[in-house]
């Protein structure tokens, strides 16, 4: 078989266009590798067509253009072609399409899909650049290309189930605001800071019909978020997520440890608390068995920060309530209880948790929570340190999408 037919089927080629050379450049003294070229021509004696409305038009020029394919047998391969221009009555000067790339790339389709494969595997730019042999900037360009695509093809079913979340960007106070799609589990967009404008500029994201399917956005008690559902979404309901209510409380009851500590250190008990922050702050369903002992070897009914933290951990509780009358009534009886505590940081942690008690009790109709939001951190938070942070924000964001937003990056007919 001659090697023009062969890339004739390897590329996949059909009439008009064809494979009319390949060129092998050895490889110099300083290098182990050569190039390949492939040669492919568009007949002039052939109809062109406008590619944005397929009429039969008139051919204008023809320009040369220059592509990297997939390697042959390791060495680089190259697709050339002089590729005409037609003169749309309707659309002007434009370019005829090839179907071996898509329109703006110098890479092929299928380089194009090995690359974001490679991105995929190793999460890292520099990696990618590495193991493709292309520089930073063009594997920067194939992923935002790829985000590109994929947020174009994107259809956005009902999603009756937003979380909305913060996620630091730099150092620092830099934010940024991150939407999610909770049945999805996926990353919508992501915008910088955490404004009221901001997370605004997050729901407008979703298009109208979908916006009307919401039934409720989990989001931690931040006045900007809850303004920005209100304005966008006044429909939906604000549902405080549940892990953030509980680092409300848990915060509440450090500060009581921290307080009876300085104190028991004046009264010369430093003994007391020391070494105890932990068994306070962590899920006693995680305790180690030493802790457990330690723990239990505490007179905490003695101790403030020991009826805080039965406070703390009798609202557990709450969130087993399916009925808001029912969550209503256990909330008074626990509120009560903690503003009588006399315990000032308890008190105040009670007050707030009473001015959002519409978002607790939202829970009960929807028991959803931020937990995709935080995975999605999770994962976020890796993509930032395999890059070793980003300087550019339009960089993370790009990131963000590619990783987590389930979009479909592939070009057409590569997957």
């Amino acid at each position: 078989m001659r090697d023009i037919d062969l890339y004739q089927i390897l590329l996949g080629l059909t009439p008009p266009w064809r494979v009319t050379a390949v060129n092998v450049i050895p490889p110099s003294p300083s290098e182990v590798l050569g190039e390949i070229t492939v040669q492919v021509e568009y007949p002039s004696s052939e109809k062109l067509h406008c590619p944005e409305c397929e009429a039969i038009v008139p051919g204008y020029d023809s320009r040369p253009r220059r592509w990297r394919h997939l390697n042959t047998m390791q060495w680089k391969t190259f697709i050339e072609s002089d590729v005409p221009r037609v003169n749309c009555p309707g659309h002007g000067i434009k370019q005829i399409r090839v179907p071996w790339a898509e329109d703006q790339s110098r890479f092929t389709a299928l380089f194009e899909a090995f690359t974001i494969d490679v991105l995929m595997a190793v999460r890292s730019k520099v990696q990618a650049e590495s193991l493709t042999g292309i520089s930073w900037d063009q594997v920067d360009r194939v992923m935002a290309r790829a985000v590109t695509r994929g947020l174009d093809r994107r259809k956005l079913e009902e999603m009756p189930y937003l979380g909305i979340d913060e996620k630091s960007f730099g150092k620092g106070h830099d934010y940024a605001s991150v939407l999610c799609d909770l049945t999805g589990r996926r990353v919508l967009d992501v915008v910088p800071e955490r404004t009221k404008a901001a997370a605004i500029t997050l729901f407008q994201t979703i298009p109208d019909p979908q916006r009307a399917a919401v039934k409720a956005v989990a989001m931690d008690m931040w006045p900007n978020f809850m303004d920005a559902k209100a304005a966008v979404l006044p429909e939906a309901e604000a549902v405080h997520d549940k892990f953030h209510v509980v680092r409300e409380l848990t915060k509440a009851v450090d500060t009581v440890r921290k307080g009876e500590h300085r104190q028991l250190k004046r009264d010369g008990k430093p003994e007391v608390l020391k070494k105890t922050k932990y068994l306070w702050l962590k899920n006693p369903e995680n305790w180690t068995d030493h802790q457990r002992a330690h723990f239990e070897s505490l007179k905490i009914d003695a101790l403030h920060v020991g009826r805080a933290w039965s406070l703390k951990e009798a609202f557990e509780g709450f969130w087993e309530y399916h009925y808001a009358g029912s969550a209503r009534k256990f909330f008074d009886r626990w509120y009560f209880w903690a503003t009588h505590s006399r315990l000032p940081a308890m008190i105040e942690a009670a007050r707030i948790l009473k001015r959002h008690l519409p978002g607790l009790l939202a829970y009960c109709r929807h028991r959803i929570t931020n937990a995709v939001a935080e995975g999605m951190n999770s994962k976020i938070q890796l993509i930032k340190a395999n890059a070793r942070g980003f300087r550019n924000f339009g960089n993370y964001r790009v990131a963000i999408l590619f990783h987590c937003g389930g979009l479909s990056l592939y070009p057409h007919g590569t997957r």
